[in-house]
């Protein structure tokens, strides 16, 4: 059985790795700190303000920032929910 927790343990596994895909196609080094934006989707948000910690460990992010478009953006389709991230570096 899918348990609301293991649903969203998948969104941010995808959501990292969109976001891993992203700084590939920025160009970014892989020591490259960044800031990751979220825009367009209140499901999308919540998910990443509750995981925000893992999100930032696993990308090198210094920080999320929600309702904002920075950087290197693109529109998304993650589990059915369309959302458009983007990343800046630090």
């Amino acid at each position: 059985n899918l348990t609301p927790e293991l649903i969203e343990e998948g969104f941010v596994r995808e959501l990292v790795s969109k976001i891993q895909t992203m700084r590939k196609e920025a160009g970014f080094e892989v020591t490259d700190h960044i800031v990751v934006c979220e825009n367009g989707n209140d499901k999308i948000r919540a998910i990443m303000a509750d995981n925000a910690d893992v999100i930032k460990r696993d990308v090198l992010a210094d920080d999320v920032v929600f309702d904002t478009e920075k950087g290197y953006s693109k529109e998304w389709n993650i589990n059915g929910e369309n959302v458009h991230l983007s990343v800046e570096k630090r």
